[in-house]
C-alpha cells in the first residue's frame, strides 16, 4: 500500500516537472541586440506567465545591431537605421516607455534628382525666417504638383493603402504566425511582396514620370535599390519619405539598450556566437570565446545571410542576398561647379535617378557651420574613393566610410524562412525582412516569434501585456492621432 502510494507520488512529481517548465525558470537565450533581439526580450517579459531567464549575446562592443551612431568632427550623427514613422506604434510605446526625447528635422530643405549631368527637377532651400521658410515650402508644393500632378495622389493612396493593413499587426489578443506567409496573409499584405512596386504603383494610376523620377529616387536612398523592389518593401520606404520622420535625441541606438535594462536581461556584449547545436535536453550556444550556454529554446535575431553561425543540425533556408549600404560621412563643402550649380543654390538633399554610371544614390546635408563648412552623409552602392569624393567635394577635413550590410536585396515573388527553423524551438526574427526592413518591422516580427514560442513551449501560458499603450492607440481598428 505505501509503495503504491509512494510511486503515485513520485509520478505525479515527475509529470508536474515535465509539464511545468515554468517552475524553474524557462532559459532563453538571444542572439543579436538589435531592435529585433531588444524587442524579443521585452514581449517576453511583457507576455510571459512564466520566470524566464533571458540572456543577450552580442558580437559586437555596443547594443543596437544596425541601429548605430557616427562622431564626425566632434558631432555625432544617426549611421545605421536613422527615421522612424510617427505610426510606428511600437518605437513610440518604447520611446514613452524609457523616456526618450523624439526630435524631428524640418522638412524645408531642398532636393534635387539628378541624372548624372543635371537636375531632371529641382526644389529650393528654405532661408532661415519664418516667412522664407513658408514661402519656400508653399512654391516647392507648387513644383513638384505641376510636374507630377495627379501621380501624387495615386502615390499617396498607395501608402495609405498599405499602412491601414499593416497597422493591423498591432491589434492584441493576435495569435502567433509560424509563417512570415501567414502572418502577412492575415492582414492581406502578402501579395504585395509577390510583385515588383513599380507594377503595382502602375496599377495605382501613377506615371512612368513619377516612378523614373521621385519614385526612384526615394527607393535608392532607403533602400539602395530600384523600382523592381516588392510592393511592400517599396511602399514601406515611400512611407519613410514623407513628412513628420523623427528620431532619438541621441541616437536611436538608445531604443534597444533602454528596452534591454529594462528587461533585466543579461546582456553580453563582444559574444559572438558561432554555432548553435540541439541537444536531447535543449540547446547549446558556443561562443567564439570558447564559452557555452544551455538554452531551453534560441531567438535568433541576426541575419544569417552573411554571418558564419553554424545551426547544428543544418537547416534549409530561402537563398537570399544582402544589399550592401556604403554609407560615407564627410566634413567640407560640396563642389558645386560639378553640379553645375553655385555654392547657394545647390540642394541639401541630393539624390537620383536609376543609373549605373552615377557613383552615389544620395548626398545630404546633415549640419552647416557656416557657408563653406558642412556634415554631409552619402549613400552609395560600391565605396566611394577618394578620388571620387575630390570630384564631389572641393574641401574635404574629415572623411568615414561605413559598409552596412543593411537590408535583404528584394526580388520578388519574395520567399521566406520559416519563423522555427529546426520545428523545434529554434526562431529567427529576421524572417520576416524579405517583407521589409526597418526598426519597426523588427518589433513586429519579434512580438510575432514571441507569441509563438511562448504558446508552443510553455502550452499558451501567455498573459496579457502589462503595457497598454500600443493598444490604447488602436480602437476598433482604426489608429488614433499620436
Amino acid at each position: 500500500m505505501a509503495a503504491g502510494r509512494f510511486v503515485v507520488i513520485v509520478r505525479f512529481l515527475v509529470c508536474l516537472l515535465l509539464a511545468c517548465r515554468c517552475c524553474y525558470g524557462l532559459q532563453v537565450c538571444i542572439v543579436g541586440s538589435g531592435m529585433g533581439g531588444a524587442s524579443a526580450a521585452f514581449f517576453l517579459r511583457n507576455y510571459s506567465a512564466a520566470p524566464l531567464d533571458i540572456d543577450i549575446f552580442e558580437q559586437n562592443d555596443k547594443v543596437g545591431g544596425r541601429m548605430a551612431v557616427v562622431e564626425l568632427a566632434g558631432d555625432t550623427f544617426e549611421a545605421g537605421a536613422s527615421i522612424l514613422h510617427p505610426k510606428n506604434l511600437h518605437a513610440v510605446n518604447f520611446v514613452n516607455l524609457l523616456g526618450l526625447k523624439p526630435r524631428s528635422d524640418p522638412d524645408d530643405e531642398g532636393f534635387g534628382i539628378w541624372n548624372g549631368s543635371k537636375f531632371v527637377f529641382k526644389t529650393a532651400n528654405a532661408g532661415d525666417s519664418f516667412i522664407s521658410k513658408i514661402t519656400t515650402q508653399i512654391l516647392n508644393t507648387l513644383a513638384v504638383m505641376w510636374r507630377y500632378g495627379t501621380s501624387l495622389w495615386s502615390m499617396q493612396n498607395y501608402v495609405s493603402d498599405l499602412l491601414e493593413k499593416f497597422l493591423l499587426l498591432y491589434q492584441e489578443g493576435r495569435p502567433g504566425f509560424e509563417t512570415v506567409e501567414e502572418l502577412l496573409k492575415s492582414v492581406d499584405l502578402y501579395e504585395s511582396t509577390q510583385y515588383p512596386v513599380q507594377e503595382l504603383l502602375v496599377k495605382y494610376g501613377l506615371s512612368n514620370l513619377i516612378i523614373d523620377e521621385l519614385v526612384t529616387f526615394i527607393m535608392r536612398i532607403n533602400y539602395g535599390q530600384n523600382v523592381s523592389i516588392s510592393g511592400m518593401a517599396g511602399g514601406v520606404s515611400l512611407c519613410g519619405s514623407g513628412g513628420d520622420l523623427w528620431a532619438v535625441e541621441g541616437g536611436n541606438w538608445q531604443i534597444p539598450e533602454g528596452l534591454i535594462r529594462y528587461t533585466n536581461a543579461s546582456l553580453h556584449l563582444k559574444s559572438r556566437v558561432v554555432s548553435v547545436t540541439l541537444e536531447d535536453s535543449g540547446y547549446i550556444v558556443e561562443l567564439e570565446s570558447g564559452g557555452t550556454k544551455a538554452c531551453d529554446t534560441v531567438i535568433l535575431a541576426t541575419s544569417l545571410d552573411e554571418s558564419k553561425i553554424e545551426i547544428n543540425p543544418k537547416v534549409k533556408l530561402p537563398q537570399r542576398s544582402m544589399q550592401h549600404t556604403y554609407t560615407t560621412f564627410i566634413r567640407g563643402l560640396l563642389n558645386a561647379e560639378y553640379f553645375g550649380m553655385s555654392s547657394d543654390t545647390i540642394p541639401d538633399l541630393i539624390g537620383t535617378v536609376e543609373d549605373p554610371a552615377i557613383p552615389f544614390s544620395s548626398i545630404n546635408v546633415l549640419k552647416e557651420y557656416s557657408v563653406s563648412d558642412k556634415a554631409y552623409k552619402a549613400f552609395s552602392r560600391a565605396p566611394l574613393s577618394d578620388e571620387l569624393l575630390d570630384k564631389f567635394f572641393s574641401t574635404r577635413s574629415s572623411t568615414i566610410r561605413i559598409d552596412w550590410a543593411a537590408y535583404p536585396h528584394y526580388t520578388p515573388p519574395e520567399k521566406f524562412a520559416p519563423y522555427i527553423l529546426d520545428g523545434h524551438h529554434l526562431y529567427y526574427v529576421n524572417a520576416f525582412e524579405n517583407a521589409a526592413s526597418s526598426i519597426e518591422t523588427s518589433a513586429v516580427s519579434a512580438q510575432n516569434v514571441v507569441r509563438i514560442l511562448l504558446s508552443r513551449l510553455l502550452h499558451g501560458n501567455l498573459e496579457q501585456p502589462k503595457l497598454s499603450s500600443v493598444a490604447g492607440l488602436i480602437k476598433d481598428g482604426t489608429v488614433e492621432d499620436l
